[in-house]
C-alpha cells in the first residue's frame, strides 16, 4: 500500500493535481528523458493519479522533479487521462499557486523546467501568475481539412508548447449548451488531420483542436479539445500561446499588446508576446485556486489501483 500526497487546484475552472510526495524516481539528464522514463516504466502512476476512480477525464496531473538547472525552482512533468503534455500553462499556474500555498515560494520570479524547455513564472502579490512560455510559432497557414460530406475546415497549425489546429468559427455557438456538438466536431477534425497525414513539425501529432468565436467580455472566445477528448475549462494557455503566434504572424498583434482570451466557461487569460533573438515568447496571465489537500492511497489489492484507462 502506497500513499501519495497531492494538492488540487483549478486555473480558470481547469483542474491541476500536483504530486508533492510519493511519486516515482525517474532517471534521465533532462525533463524530456524523465518523461520518457515515466512513460515507459511508470505509466500506471500517471493513470492512478488522474484517471477514475480517483480522478476524472479532465484532471491534469503535475509531477514535481528536481531541476537540473540550479537557477530553476523545480522540474515538472504534466500528464492527463491518456498520456503526457509537453507543456501546460494552466498547470504551471497551478504549480506556482500550490507552492505558494505550501509556503515554499514567495511573490517574485521563478523558473521551471519542462520537457519542451524552461519557462518563467512571475507570482504577483495578488496571487495572479504570469507565465512566459516556450518560444511559439505558426507552422502552417490556411490548412484545409475535409470532415466529410463535402465539408471542410480551414485553420492554422501552430506550436504553443503543444501542437494545435486553430480555426475561426464565428457562426458556431461556443457555449456550454452546445458542448456535445463542439466536442464531436473537434474530435472529427482531429481524426481527419490524422487520416490526411497533416502534422506539426517533424511529423508530430496535432492533438489539440481550437475553435474561435466572438466574445462579449474579451477579444475572442474559444473551445479547445484536449488529447483525451475532453474540453478545456480554462482558455488554454498553450492554445492561447499558439493563437498569439498566429496573430503576430498576421500583423494583428504588437509586442506587449494585451489579448484577452475567454474560455467556454467564461474564465479569461490575458496574453501578450515579446521578442528575443528572433523568437516569439507568449506571456499568459491568470489565477489558480487551491481547493483540496489530497492523500491518494494506492493499494495493490485494488483491481483499479492504477485507474480505469480509456
Amino acid at each position: 500500500m502506497k500513499k501519495v500526497q497531492a494538492i488540487d487546484s483549478h486555473t480558470g475552472g481547469e483542474p491541476t493535481r500536483v504530486v508533492i510526495e510519493g511519486g516515482p524516481q525517474l532517471s534521465g539528464a533532462s525533463m524530456a528523458e524523465r518523461l520518457q522514463c515515466m512513460r515507459s516504466r511508470h505509466d500506471g502512476f500517471r493513470s492512478a493519479v488522474v484517471n477514475e476512480p480517483r480522478g476524472s477525464d479532465i484532471m491534469v496531473g503535475a509531477l514535481l522533479c528536481p531541476a537540473q538547472d540550479p537557477d530553476c525552482l523545480t522540474g515538472v512533468l504534466f500528464f492527463n487521462n491518456v498520456g503526457y503534455l509537453g507543456m501546460c500553462v494552466h498547470g504551471t499556474i497551478g504549480v506556482v499557486a500550490t507552492l505558494a500555498y505550501l509556503g515554499r515560494i514567495q511573490p517574485g520570479r521563478h523558473r521551471l523546467e519542462t520537457p519542451v524547455g524552461k519557462v518563467t513564472a512571475d507570482l504577483e502579490e495578488s496571487g495572479q501568475v504570469s507565465v512566459t512560455n516556450v518560444a511559439s510559432y505558426r507552422f502552417a497557414q490556411d490548412v484545409k481539412v475535409c470532415i466529410g460530406e463535402g465539408k471542410a475546415m480551414f485553420g492554422d497549425v501552430a506550436w504553443g508548447g503543444n501542437w494545435f489546429f486553430l480555426a475561426d468559427a464565428p457562426d458556431l455557438d461556443l457555449s456550454l449548451d452546445n458542448e456535445p456538438f463542439l466536442t464531436e466536431l473537434t474530435w472529427t477534425i482531429r481524426q481527419a488531420l490524422h487520416e490526411a497525414g497533416i502534422t506539426g513539425d517533424k511529423g508530430q501529432e496535432i492533438d489539440h483542436i481550437e475553435l474561435f468565436g466572438p466574445s462579449r467580455r474579451a477579444d475572442s472566445k474559444n473551445f479547445v479539445l484536449c488529447p483525451g477528448r475532453t474540453y478545456d475549462r480554462s482558455p488554454c494557455g498553450t492554445g492561447t500561446s499558439a493563437k498569439l503566434a498566429c496573430l503576430y504572424a498576421d500583423g494583428k498583434l504588437r509586442p506587449g499588446q494585451i489579448w484577452r482570451q475567454e474560455s467556454i466557461v467564461g474564465s479569461v487569460f490575458e496574453g501578450s508576446v515579446q521578442l528575443s533573438q528572433g523568437l516569439l515568447y507568449p506571456r499568459i496571465r491568470g489565477s489558480a485556486y487551491v481547493n483540496a489537500e489530497t492523500t491518494l492511497v494506492l493499494d495493490d489489492k485494488d483491481p483499479f489501483c492504477v485507474g480505469i484507462r480509456s
